[in-house]
């Protein structure tokens, strides 16, 4: 069984997940929702945080090694690769955002919150969310620029640490250290939703949750495929359904519930990938996983466009205007797929520095 085929799982929740930050984003503005199933969707920004590791979870799976083993021309290539992955995407759809907010300008409909021209260079470098700016233009781009920060710290700490020489009890222990250190952040901040005061939490946020992922990898890698590897999934089912209940009603803070109850979430979904009639394999599911970047990157200035185009009280959209733009940004997400990222991707991944001619 190949790592390809046991994480196939975890692409198709990035998608599940990417959807959820949508519905998140316009949960307010369906007309007749059921209250509860507000208040359900109210959370989904927390799928965010299951980005984080299952980041740190692949990076380090496929440029653990690499990294380490590899000089600066290896640094270079995944950086380079990583570039390729968030940025062309990103500079399109910031660039439609950006053309949109000029029209708004040229017809009296400014927001100049909302799109703070000065600001702009931040995002196309994508360190807006560095300490450097608040959120503004496409909001959910916040946390790949926090990514990025995290591709540098994990390219400049993997030839420090390696974590296939540390044992299983001090992989857990700095797994469980960074997921306290979290929590414990956010509490003496005053803070008690993960979602809160982004532009300065977004990047520990970030850090030590792709760090988490990483540990996580770590440790798949040594207990996947052993014997003990079902008694462990069943301790991380009852470890995320735990965290995860509790946090719901409200007996464990949600900095702290969240955050373990996914990453043993995580753990549960790597233990369990590739096995038989696993609903998560599926080639729908998988692809609506693979077109997941697009679908997170492009539905949030869709909804400012889609509204201003087709929505008279924006505060009660009815559903079949809903499932118009629920079915417009499926379609803008395949063809983005399929038109910028993956074209930029291969483009980007296979340029190569002209050798100088011998003399």
């Amino acid at each position: 069984m190949t790592d390809r085929a046991e994480l196939r799982a975890l692409t198709s929740v990035r998608g599940l997940a990417a959807w959820l930050v949508v519905f998140y984003h316009i949960r307010g503005s369906i007309a007749g929702l059921w209250p509860p199933v507000v208040h359900a969707l109210s959370y989904g920004y927390l799928a965010v945080d299951f980005f984080f590791l299952l980041s740190g979870f692949v990076i380090w799976l496929a440029w653990g090694t690499r990294l380490r083993e590899g000089g600066l021309a290896t640094t270079t290539e995944f950086l380079r690769r990583r570039i390729a992955r968030i940025w062309p995407l990103h500079g399109v759809v910031l660039t439609g955002t950006a053309l949109m907010a000029l029209a708004l300008a040229a017809t009296g409909r400014s927001n100049p919150e909302q799109y703070p021209f000065a600001e702009l260079p931040l995002h196309y470098l994508l360190i807006q969310n560095w300490g450097l700016a608040y959120l503004a233009w496409n909001d959910p781009a916040w946390s790949i620029s926090c990514e990025l920060f995290a591709y540098l710290l994990f390219a400049a700490v993997i030839g420090i640490v390696d974590l296939r020489r540390l044992t299983s009890v001090a992989l857990f222990g700095i797994a469980a250290g960074l997921l306290l250190a979290l929590h414990a952040v956010f509490r003496m901040r005053g803070l008690v939703h993960l979602g809160d005061a982004i532009p300065q939490m977004g990047l520990i946020r970030c850090t030590l949750l792709f760090g988490c992922g990483t540990i996580l990898a770590a440790l798949w890698v040594r207990w996947r495929g052993r014997r003990s590897a079902s008694a462990i999934a069943a301790i991380a089912a009852c470890v995320a359904a735990t965290a995860l209940t509790l946090t719901t009603i409200g007996w464990v803070p949600e900095t702290l519930g969240i955050p373990t109850g996914f990453a043993a979430l995580l753990l549960l979904l790597a233990l369990t990938a590739g096995t038989r009639r696993n609903p998560l394999e599926g080639r729908a599911i998988h692809y609506l996983g693979d077109v997941s970047f697009a679908t997170y990157l492009v539905h949030y200035p869709l909804w400012t466009a889609f509204k201003l185009a087709f929505v008279r009280d924006a505060d009660a959209v009815p559903p079949l205007a809903i499932a118009l733009y629920v079915g417009m940004v499926m379609i803008a997400s395949v063809m983005l797929y399929h038109g910028v990222e993956r074209p930029a991707q291969r483009a980007i991944n296979g340029w190569r520095w002209r050798q100088p001619l011998a003399t």
